[in-house]
Order: C-alpha cells, then sequence, then structure tokens
C-alpha cells in the first residue's frame, strides 16, 4: 500500500509530493528488507539487512518504522500519503506495544497486591512493637 501509494503520489507537478512519495516508496523498500526478505530474494543484502532488523529491540523498529511513516506526513499531508503510511505506521505501534510486554492476569496483579498489604502491616506491627 505504501508503494503503490507513494507511486500514486509522485504523478503530480507538486514537488513536496514528489518527494513524499519517493520517500514512501523507499519506506516499503526498507519495510519489505527488514520484514519480508523472501519477497527481495534477488537482493543479495537483503538477509543481512533482514538479520541486523531481528536484533533489534522492538521498541527500536517501533520508532523507527513509526518516523519512517511520519516523515512522508510533515512533508505533504494528503490523503493519499495518510492512508499510504498507515500500515508502516500501524507496524510501529504493534512493536511498540510488543515492546510493552504481556499483560498480566488479575490473579496475579491480586496476590502481588496481597503480598504487599501483608508486608506493609508486618512493617507497621514490626514498628509499633518497637516502640512499645
Amino acid at each position: 500500500a505504501c508503494a503503490f501509494a507513494g507511486l500514486w503520489n509522485c504523478v503530480t507537478i507538486n514537488p513536496l509530493n514528489i518527494a513524499a512519495g519517493v520517500w514512501m516508496m523507499l519506506n516499503a523498500f526498507v519495510l519489505f528488507l527488514c520484514e519480508a526478505p523472501f519477497c527481495c530474494q534477488f537482493i543479495e543484502f537483503a538477509n543481512a539487512i533482514s538479520a541486523r532488523a531481528d536484533k533489534l529491540r522492538p521498541w527500536q523498529k517501533a520508532a523507527f518504522y513509526c518516523g519512517m511513516a511520519v516523515f512522508p506526513v510533515m512533508l505533504s499531508l494528503t490523503l493519499t500519503t495518510l492512508f499510504g503510511n498507515a500500515i508502516a505506521f500501524a507496524t510501529g505501534v504493534l512493536y511498540g506495544l510488543s515492546a510493552l510486554g504481556k499483560k498480566g492476569d488479575a490473579i496475579s496483579y491480586a496476590r502481588i497486591h496481597q503480598q504487599q498489604k501483608q508486608m506493609d502491616e508486618e512493617k507497621l506491627t514490626g514498628a509499633l512493637e518497637g516502640q512499645a
């Protein structure tokens, strides 16, 4: 979607739209290299770039993909750039959510809260006994 929207964005006279379209096509190429290197088997360095991208932490990928997707929108705020970069931005958001970690269940949180409550009560009773 990013590549097609970028190509469509280049069919204009406005230089900012052309720059945003070229950047969007570059974004699509980088996303293919990092996320789906099997689509770029004809490129020799695709596996090396994919391996390097796999070593990045999820929050680093999130910042990279979201930053990559926001730049063309800042260059040219049109419907084409918004829709074209939505998938790249969504990929960054998903990596950001995975960086936050798995959601805990209510039972675990209740146990932790109960343990903290017991520790606070023990500290309070220990302090009261120390005063007496």
